[in-house]
């Protein structure tokens, strides 16, 4: 293995994991950039595969924290990605997925290294990128995930990956420590396609489940008694079964922790956008979805970009 420029912190404090890597794979060396709310723990569950993480972030909290999680920091990405056998990024936007595809990945990573994007952005962009990638030499995929933060560090999440057959056998050995499915959805781009139509659904149930919750409780009726009878009749969905937007109603929730954690309301206002969008591309009726974003539209800007999105619950009461 070359020497590669490390920070000072994961001079201090990198460590390798003693565990092994899942059966019938091989531990390999993954450059990961984005380390967020949702890569720190991706990166973690990596290094507890066994595998070896240089990461990246432009925070330097960010960074920090994954070296306490056994990942070796760069404070370059173009450095972190060198001599890898793979790359993942979980990234904010399309915008910076290209620019640090363009200006730190392609050409700097070896050919050989299998890419990943487990970013959720636009469609057009994603299959920019891999096409970009795949012209220079390398397999990609889009791979964006569902679960949140705590499927997120749970090692839980839900992939959906689009790309050739070849690049998605690949990149699942990559994947695997980090999700409880790992779902090929077809071409490139086709796993962003998967995530938006699943979002925009999830985001037209919540509401519905909010409005009725709401209007249970306005004509006399127990939000418990109403969970009970939804839960297992024709009403009955995610949103209520496993997310209940009411405190003390169902399995643990954001809702009983004031609407904090779990799936920012900003971040449900941002993929209903991108499915706008696709809609418009794809001439897709979705007069439910355009709704849905209008009313989050105005949640996020009074204030509420952070709180979870079940929380719109409080504006229907």
């Amino acid at each position: 293995m070359s020497h590669l420029p490390r920070s000072e912190a994961s001079r201090r404090h990198g460590r390798r994991s003693a565990r092994r890597p899942l059966q019938g794979y091989s531990i390999m060396k993954i450059a990961f950039i984005g380390l967020g709310n949702m890569g720190g723990g991706m990166a973690a569950n990596l290094v507890k595969a066994g595998h070896e993480v240089h990461a990246f972030d432009l925070m330097g909290a960010a960074r920090d924290a994954a070296v306490q999680h056994g990942c070796v920091a760069f404070d370059d990405a173009g450095e972190a990605v060198k001599d890898v056998d793979a790359v993942v990024t979980m990234l904010p936007n399309g915008s910076i997925v290209k620019s640090v595809y363009t200006g730190s990945v392609i050409g700097k990573a070896p050919t050989g290294a299998v890419l990943l994007d487990c970013s959720t952005i636009d469609v057009a962009t994603a299959r920019e990128v891999i096409g970009l990638a795949e012209s220079a030499g390398y397999a990609m995929v889009d791979a964006p995930v569902s679960g949140g933060i705590a499927a997120a560090n749970g090692g839980t999440l839900t992939f959906m990956v689009g790309g050739s057959g070849e690049a998605f056998a690949r990149a699942r050995e990559v994947l695997d420590p980090m999700g409880k499915a790992v779902i090929h959805a077809g071409d490139a781009g086709n796993g962003q396609a998967a995530k938006i139509c699943n979002n925009m659904l999830l985001g037209i149930h919540m509401i519905g489940t909010c409005e009725a919750f709401a209007m249970a409780e306005k004509l006399g009726l127990d939000p418990q008694t109403f969970y009970d009878i939804s839960s297992v009749s024709s009403g009955q969905c995610w949103s209520m079964t496993s997310y209940c937007p009411v405190p003390g109603v169902g399995p643990q929730s954001p809702a009983d922790n004031e609407y904090q954690g779990g799936f920012a309301a900003g971040l449900m206002l941002k993929d209903l956008r991108l499915a706008m969008d696709a809609a418009e591309s794809a001439d897709a009726a979705v007069p439910l979805a355009q709704r849905a974003r209008a009313l989050y539209e105005d949640y996020v800007g009074a204030g509420n970009a952070d709180v979870d999105f079940s929380g719109i619950i409080r504006t229907l009461k």
